[in-house]
């Protein structure tokens, strides 16, 4: 059964940011299903749909993206797909 999660990404604008998160994603073997992002102003935003294997692996995950936040400044969330509909839900 495929799981999936939500990747959230807000920040500052800046070169590489696409490429350090993106990267921190293939070395873990992670597929990305869909990809949308903009930039407001100065700020940069992003949300990917990925392909995950093992759920319990999303806290490892956050971690592996922590010095990516602190090198760019970013905010990086990660939420099981469910989880991100049942909160989003009017």
């Amino acid at each position: 059964m495929q799981r999936r999660a939500v990747v959230s990404v807000v920040g500052k604008d800046q070169t590489g940011i696409i490429a350090k998160v993106t990267t921190v994603l293939a070395d873990n073997e992670i597929n990305i299903l869909d990809i949308s992002q903009t930039i407001l102003q100065d700020f940069f935003t992003m949300i990917m749909l990925i392909d995950i294997q093992d759920p319990s692996n999303l806290e490892a995950l956050e971690q592996k993206f922590q010095p990516v936040e602190q090198e760019l400044g970013l905010n990086i969330n990660i939420q099981l797909e469910d989880v991100f509909q049942a909160m989003h839900r009017i």
